[in-house]
């Protein structure tokens, strides 16, 4: 008899014991998700620098912070600018500008828990990236044999001499062509968008350096 009781009251012990190992493991659950470094900038020397992001995650019962970096997935919001790899490992694309890298993870049943760092490319310096800290300039050159004006908020040219003016970063400007003295307008090169009587209406938004070319004939 007591074998008996003894064999139960194991079996009891042993079945509070799993089902408090299992509570545990079911309320383990992941918080928050840290990307290190939290904001980056490539240089215009070498445009083949990369940044190595890590994420660490935060979870619950019990608290612990561990690195998370390869089991997380990585995206940018603009991968023209930033692209990323899967290990975390981001560098400079084709375009100047900043993006967001996100880190990404599914819990379980819990929704996705998610963070981000912001990058800002300068360089390279074959794109025209600027400096960081320094504003984008642009450069309004002529061509052919005519005469003309291209003036926008901030900036007025005449030709036949090309002019620069720097602007903030991310400003959409609107330029308008007009042909003086007997001449016509012919095009534009350099603009995001052209609109307008003849395409005489030069859009730009000013992310980098830029030259936008006016041709009169």
């Amino acid at each position: 008899m007591i074998r008996k009781w003894v064999a139960v009251t194991l079996l009891v012990v042993a079945t509070f014991a799993l089902l408090s190992l299992s509570s545990c493991a079911h309320d383990t659950r992941l918080t928050a998700i840290t990307i290190q470094p939290g904001s980056g900038t490539f240089g215009a020397a070498d445009p083949a620098l990369f940044f190595q992001f890590k994420a660490f995650g935060t979870y619950v019962h019990p608290p612990k912070t561990v690195d998370i970096t390869n089991r997380v997935t990585w995206q940018s919001d603009n991968p023209q600018v930033i692209q990323v790899t899967s290990a975390g490992v981001a560098s400079p694309n084709l375009n100047c500008g900043v993006a967001q890298v996100f880190a990404e993870m599914h819990d379980g049943d819990n929704d996705i828990v998610s963070n981000s760092a912001s990058i800002t490319v300068n360089g390279p310096a074959s794109l025209g990236c600027t400096p960081a800290g320094s504003p984008p300039v642009l450069t309004i050159s002529f061509l052919g044999a005519g005469s003309g004006t291209v003036t926008g908020t901030g900036i007025s040219c005449s030709t036949p001499s090309a002019c620069s003016v720097p602007f903030t970063v991310g400003t959409t400007l609107t330029l308008t062509a007009t042909a003086t003295g007997g001449s016509t307008f012919a095009s534009w090169s350099g603009c995001s968008s052209t609109s307008g009587t003849g395409g005489s209406v030069c859009t730009v938004l000013l992310e980098s350096n830029l030259t936008v070319t006016a041709t009169f004939n």
